[in-house]
C-alpha cells in the first residue's frame, strides 16, 4: 500500500478542506457552531479517514475508513446544498465545490473497488 500522502484523492481532499475553509468563513457569525462547524468537520473527516485506514496497514480496515471517507463526501455535498439553499454560497462557489467533492468520492469509488479487487 502506498503512503497515504501519495494518494491523489488524499492530496486533492486536503486542497478541498483548505478550500471548505477559506469558503465558509464568509457564511453567517451565527452559523459559527451550526452549518459552518458541521461541513468543516465532514471535510476534514475525509483524507483524515483516509490517511487512518492507510495507517492500519490492514486491507479490511483501510476499506472500512475508505468507506467512512466516501459518506463524509456524501454528508459534505448534502451540506454544501443546505448553504446553496440559504444562500450562504454563491452559485459559483457551490458549482466548483460539488463538483470538487463528486471528483473526490469517484476517485474514492476507484480506490475502494481496486482495494476488493487485490
Amino acid at each position: 500500500m502506498a503512503n497515504f500522502k501519495e494518494l491523489l484523492v488524499w492530496q486533492k481532499s486536503i486542497d478541498f478542506v483548505t478550500e471548505i475553509y477559506r469558503t465558509t468563513e464568509t457564511f453567517p457569525k451565527d452559523e459559527t457552531f451550526g452549518l459552518k462547524s458541521q461541513i468543516r468537520r465532514a471535510s476534514v473527516s475525509i483524507p483524515s479517514n483516509i490517511a487512518e485506514g492507510n495507517s492500519r496497514r490492514s486491507k479490511p480496515d483501510y476499506l472500512q475508513f475508505l468507506k467512512i471517507s466516501r459518506g463524509s463526501c456524501a454528508e459534505v455535498e448534502t451540506q454544501l446544498i443546505i448553504a446553496k439553499n440559504l444562500n450562504f454560497l454563491k452559485e459559483e462557489n457551490y458549482l466548483k465545490l460539488n463538483q470538487d467533492i463528486l471528483e473526490i468520492s469517484k476517485m474514492l469509488n476507484g480506490l475502494i473497488n481496486s482495494l476488493k479487487e487485490i
